[in-house]
């Protein structure tokens, strides 16, 4: 059967330890130093973003991208309810209340139709316009975002990327995370790269990076005591993580352009089948990093989605459903939601293959024959 496949694997590219032994022989063991300083540099070059202030993890990022909005208990937040929890739990965290809208069906992301149906919706009952908009690259896949600009330019509201699934993705040749005001990006132990953990804000100036890192680091006053006007949040990334990040920097490209290479083995593997359609970059403007290769199955399929995850964990190999929406969690059952059934449909009907970086021509083989196998081919 051979060894278990795993959905995405951690990948170091062999010189991480040599920023974690620096820190170390420095004492740099705490939450700033050189490491952080770099990575920040290195990411900063990499998207073209002005400032970038790296972060515990993408949920901190998102928190504290909204806050730099001035979103505040009472508000309303526009969120893609084809998402993960993190995207939206931030809304909660600052007492504001998410208001859900469907995608549409060529990137899976915000539709920018419903987007703006909610938001004039929103403003007849509540008053008031939306204080933000969340908008997701989900799987790495860039978002509609000249639609998306389009639509909260002319209302006037400003937009918070969840790019944590995308980085290395672009749109117009334009990294994602950069079309916002601000764009949260994700290390976590299962990205395009990691840090064991973590995240980072891309920030539009120094000014507001500086706000960021303040806090980001419990809000401290500048004074010789600890004095707080603020509630702040304990959100810095350590130096030894920030290590990780550095030596991973060297190889992000390499990461990117494998995990493509790994979706067109399944793509070309699954071409003109019957059942079964791989999400792929809908327009020459997109261009997926393919963090997570995903499949939709015709509606007349002869197994769902879920027999072949369960089929594929029955040969030692981990895939995992599409995004439940979050307009269909219990707990935001009572948010209000806009659009149709795009979302619906898709968690219905997709799941997420084996696309790690470190993955070999052989393993991807493997995950596609034995997808055949559930279909009896």
């Amino acid at each position: 059967m051979g060894n278990r496949i795993l959905l995405s694997l951690a990948h170091m590219g062999g010189n991480e330890r040599k920023y974690i032994d620096e820190a170390f022989k420095d004492s740099w063991v705490v939450p700033l130093g050189p490491n952080v300083d770099e990575f920040e540099r290195r990411l900063c070059k990499y998207t073209g973003a002005s400032n970038v202030v790296a972060l515990s993890a993408g949920t901190a990022a998102i928190h504290l991208g909204l806050l730099m909005l001035g979103v505040s208990e009472g508000d309303e937040v526009i969120c893609q309810s084809f998402t993960f929890a993190a995207s939206a739990n931030p809304i909660k965290y600052l007492g504001a209340r998410p208001v859900y809208v469907d995608s549409e069906s060529k990137s899976w992301n915000i539709d920018p139709v419903a987007l703006e149906e909610a938001i004039i919706e929103r403003k007849k009952l509540t008053g008031k316009y939306p204080k933000a908009i969340v908008a997701v690259h989900l799987y790495g896949m860039p978002a509609m975002m000249e639609e998306v600009m389009a639509v909260a330019q002319k209302y006037a509201i400003p937009v918070m990327e969840d790019a944590a699934e995308a980085l290395g993705s672009e749109y117009d040749g334009r990294k994602c995370g950069t079309f916002g005001e601000y764009g949260a990006l994700s290390f976590n132990g299962n990205k395009i790269i990691t840090t064991s953990g973590g995240g980072a804000l891309l920030c539009p100036d120094e000014q507001s990076a500086k706000r960021v890192l303040f806090y980001a680091t419990q809000a401290r006053e500048n004074r010789p005591y600890y004095y707080h006007e603020h509630i702040g949040y304990n959100y810095r990334l350590s130096n030894i993580s920030a290590g990780i990040g550095c030596g991973q920097m060297e190889v992000l490209q390499e990461h990117v352009e494998r995990r493509r290479s790994i979706h067109g083995m399944y793509s070309d593997a699954f071409h003109g089948d019957r059942y079964i359609t791989v999400h792929e970059n809908p327009s020459e403007r997109h261009n997926s990093n393919f963090w997570l290769t995903t499949i939709t199955l015709s509606p007349d399929s002869p197994v769902s989605a879920d027999q072949i995850r369960i089929f594929l964990a029955e040969h030692d190999i981990e895939s995992r459903l599409l995004w439940r929406p979050m307009h269909m969690q219990p707990v935001y059952a009572d948010c209000p939601y806009y659009g149709g059934n795009v979302a619906e449909d898709l968690f219905n009907r997709g799941l997420c293959l084996p696309s790690g970086s470190s993955l070999t021509d052989d393993e991807v083989n493997r995950v596609i024959t034995t997808i055949k196998e559930a279909f009896g081919k």
